[in-house]
């Protein structure tokens, strides 16, 4: 992959005008879509086929008037003053809200069939509205005839009262970006300065940034008509592709002006760059994306959609950072290249000043390996003790920022009505089978009214075709206090007294009992995911390093930095600490699917923090350094970049934290701590520490496991081969070995073919068609180099295997037909060659020479040079047979 990307970065370089038009025309047109056809955002949580769901949907059929989308004006009179009083100003609104085109229903607060709609103090009423929109997510602009009819109210009522429109109409809220999240963009840009050196270099990665999430964003709302996506998911995206869009072209622009400052050409420095740091982005995005998208095991749409358009922002801004990044490469070309220091100055710098803070960080670490060990992982479990105690919910009114019209009819109701108001709890009953439904419903009522936590029962009543009915319980407590999770679940165990003593059947529905199946549903997919990402973790690295344990650490680091997010995230959300430095009001639930949102994402920022440092400190070990020297030396050379990468993502999270939507918000901050302790505490302490104790054990990797991992060349060492190999061997030969060998199959191969060549293959079986099958691409050499074909081996056998032929004549019934039909290619080989016994079969293998002969060469093998026959041959090879030193025997 890496030789591919290190071409698509030359071609993007050449052509970077084509390119950064094409990516800016997109950004635009895209654009200009959205906002023309772009539809609503769905903020309504539904699971398919949970008992909660179920009985939802069976009410908007029975009773659709109990189940469509509602709202309420909240009416507040002075303190002293009755809300009789002003009885005839709100009546006039009633029937003012009943005669709109958008309101099916106006319910009165003096209705005779609904009770609780006045408060106890006589100060406070609740007009209800049953809506009729096309949509269940209605604009601003869609609800303004209904907020006009309260404006007209609050104008007839004294100065001190209250008119708030509330329900679950106007408790969309809409995602907004402000200029605190800018500031983080800001510290992002002074960070890349610092690092990179130019203010022009620092500004590229940020404006890359910007064109993906642009892009993404422009998409997603253009898919707002098409599919349902609640309002968090293009936060999150923005503030995810902000990060992972910035840090992955630093990854790369770093690359190139560390090539430039070595002398590189800039079109050169740019495919190297792309084809190098690119397949470390390529492979951090792809952890990323499968995390993401991993998030369907859940089977809850809106996550499952969240999921996907998370997992599409990652890709977009992969695909950016490997084509738009290295065309404003190109565009920039040699005002990119550092400026040289003055050799006096560079002298005058010790060396252990010019490391810094890293060299002695990594020397502490490595120096005392068990009390850093012990430290930190004693901290982060302390820090993850609190996650026990975290409490989910869905997302309310009452969570939304003070002031926001949804926010003020939250706080009234409760205020006046009591905090169970605001989440009423719905009992259905299945009652076409009662002789009397309306003695069945009061004796429902009363055994509900009896119940421990319910605050009171204001309608209990059939629908008009008296086969369900429909009974609203008003908790004593908010819809996100745990008191009232239990409540729904007293209501839900009690169906079973009630099927045998009334012979009804009942469940329950609503916010709070579609919250527990949720809640329920989350935390049972939570094992299965984190056996996904952990599992998928382990294979993924033990395939990047070839190691055992260095994966095990990663996934232990890992599970500590997840651990760690959700207890702070428990302090502070939950348990109110610290709360102002988040600007949280009070202590609240956070969202319901941030745990496996966090781990999902968490997972994979961490495993590219894992294979930058890492990746850096097998480099170093593979090229002969100590273990410890190999640690400290990778440390040294990447840490800096993955600091600063850090950095500019805690940023990015952070600053979405203090005016931040109250989802967002929690997840924000759950992204920013888990990345600091993940970047901070485990791979830049941590790992370095237990990679010491460790030592060359770290890169132990059983050889029947090496053999069944995929191979990653995350960090470009194929393509630097083939860059340092470019003009190698510097002749005209279609095949050229020099001591290829495959351990325990045949020893060093040396043999070079030229155009028109014809030489036979000799040995044992094994050794012969070992060497034919390895210089034909089709078995993996352990050492040594070849050319065959133009493709470097091993790097190169896939294109190899498409160049060359390899015929077998003792795997064919008939040789005289599989010689005929043979492709000629760049190399023929014909391995049994004396199977080719007949006179049809010679005829057939030499008019298969004649046809080869012309461009490329041909190799006959057989088990000795009697075994050739009597065909004129350019030179006989005898295949080396491998010792067993070294193989797998």
């Amino acid at each position: 992959m890496s030789a591919w990307l290190y071409a698509l970065g030359r071609w993007c370089y050449r052509r970077r005008k084509t390119v950064i038009a094409i990516w800016l025309a997109l950004l635009v047109a895209l654009g200009g879509l959205a906002f023309t056809f772009m539809g609503s955002f769905n903020n309504t949580f539904e699971i398919p086929s949970s008992k909660s769901q179920d009985a939802l949907d069976k009410l908007r059929m029975t009773f659709p008037q109990a189940a469509a989308l509602s709202a309420m004006a909240v009416v507040v009179v002075p303190e002293g003053e009755s809300i009789e009083t002003y009885r005839p100003q709100i009546e006039a609104a009633v029937s003012e809200f009943d005669g709109l085109a958008e309101v099916e229903a106006a319910t009165s607060p003096w209705n005779e069939h609904v009770s609780g709609l006045v408060s106890d103090s006589d100060r406070a009423a609740i007009i209800q509205l049953s809506l009729e929109f096309p949509t269940i997510a209605p604009s601003a602009d869609d609800l303004a005839p209904i907020t006009k009819v309260a404006d007209d109210l609050r104008a007839d009522l004294p100065d001190d009262a209250q008119v708030s429109m509330g329900g679950e109409a106007y408790n969309i809220e809409l995602p907004a970006i402000t200029i605190i999240e800018g500031i983080g963009l800001i510290v992002a840009l002074i960070v890349l300065t610092i690092l990179l050196g130019s203010l022009v270099a620092a500004g590229l990665p940020l404006l890359t940034a910007i064109t993906g999430v642009g892009i993404s964003m422009t998409i997603m709302l253009l898919l707002t008509r098409i599919f349902d996506i609640n309002s968090t998911t293009p936060l999150l995206s923005v503030m995810l592709g902000l990060a992972v869009g910035i840090d992955y072209a630093l990854f790369i622009l770093s690359r190139h002006r560390d090539q430039l400052r070595q002398g590189l050409d800039p079109e050169e420095s740019a495919g190297r760059a792309v084809g190098t740091s690119g397949s470390a982005v390529v492979f951090a995005g792809l952890t990323v994306f499968i995390a993401l998208i991993g998030l369907a095991v859940a089977q809850i749409p809106f996550l499952t959609v969240m999921g996907i358009f998370a997992a599409a922002t990652v890709a977009i801004a992969v695909a950016i950072a490997l084509t738009f990044l290295p065309a404003l490469m190109g565009l920039m070309g040699e005002r990119m290249r550092p400026k040289a220091k003055k050799p006096a100055k560079a002298a005058k710098e010790p060396k252990a000043k010019r490391q810094g803070a890293f060299a002695w960080w990594v020397g502490v670490t490595t120096r005392h390996p068990i009390i850093t060990i012990v430290v930190v992982v004693a901290g982060l479990i302390g820090l993850t003790v609190p996650t026990v105690g975290l409490q989910v919910a869905l997302p309310n009114a009452g969570q939304q920022h003070a002031g926001s019209p949804a926010r003020v009819a939250y706080d009234l109701i409760a205020e006046n009505f009591g905090p169970g108001a605001n989440g009423p709890i719905i009992v259905t009953a299945d009652i076409i089978g009662s002789t009397d439904p309306i003695g069945l419903l009061d004796s429902l009522k009363a055994d509900i009214e009896a119940m421990p936590g319910v605050d009171q029962v204001p309608i209990a009543t059939p629908n008009p075709n008296v086969d369900t009915g429909m009974i609203q319980v008003v908790p004593t407590t908010g819809p996100d206090d745990p008191a009232t999770s239990d409540l729904v679940r007293a209501l839900i165990d009690k169906g079973e007294g009630w099927e045998a003593k009334y012979g009804v059947q009942t469940n329950v529905t609503g916010a709070t009992a579609i919250q527990i199946d949720i809640s329920e549903k989350l935390t049972a997919a939570l094992w299965p995911f984190g056996i996904l990402v952990v599992g998928l973790s382990l294979i993924l690295l033990a395939a990047v390093f070839r190691s055992v344990w260095v994966p095990v650490k990663a996934t232990l680091g890992y599970l500590l930095s997840v651990g760690s997010a959700f207890g702070m995230t428990t302090l502070v959300f939950n348990h109110g600490w610290f709360k102002e430095i988040v600007n949280l009001e009070k202590p609240m639930p956070v969202i319901s699917f941030l745990p496996i949102l966090l781990m999902g994402i968490l997972f994979g920022l961490a495993m590219d923090y894992e294979v930058f440092l890492v990746s850096r400190m097998r480099e170093e070990y593979v090229h002969g350094k100590s273990a410890v020297e190999a640690i400290r030396g990778g440390f040294v050379a990447s840490g800096p970049v993955v600091a600063a990468a850090a950095v500019i993502m805690i940023s990015v999270f952070a600053f979405f934290v203090p005016e931040g939507m109250a989802a967002i918000k929690a997840i924000a901050f759950a992204l920013a701590v888990g990345v600091a302790v993940d970047a901070f505490l485990v791979r830049m302490t941590l790992v370095p520490a237990v990679m010491t104790l460790l030592g060359d054990r770290a890169w132990w990797l059983p050889k029947w496991l090496d053999k069944l991992l995929p191979t990653f060349d995350v960090e470009g060492e194929v393509l630097t081969r083939e860059v340092e190999l470019r003009d190698w061997p510097g002749d005209d030969s279609v095949a050229f070995a020099d001591d290829l060998a495959v351990d325990g199959v045949v020893g060093p191969v040396n043999l070079r073919l030229v155009q028109g060549n014809v030489i036979g293959l000799i040995g044992p079986v094994g050794a012969r068609t070992g060497a034919a099958l390895a210089l034909s691409g089709r078995l993996e050499t352990t050492s040594g180099k070849a050319r065959v074909a133009g493709a470097l081996l091993p790097e190169g056998a896939g294109r190899v295997r498409r160049r060359v032929t390899y015929l077998d004549l003792a795997t064919v019934d008939d040789p005289t037909a599989a010689l005929a039909a043979a492709r000629p290619g760049t190399v023929v080989f014909v391995d049994t060659i004396e199977l080719a016994d007949t006179d049809s079969a010679r005829q057939a293998l030499n008019g298969l020479i004649d046809r080869t002969r012309a461009t490329g060469a041909v190799v006959l093998c057989g088990a000795s040079a009697e075994s050739l026959g009597d065909i004129p041959l350019d030179g006989i090879y005898a295949a080396p047979t491998a010792s067993l030193e070294g193989s797998n025997a």
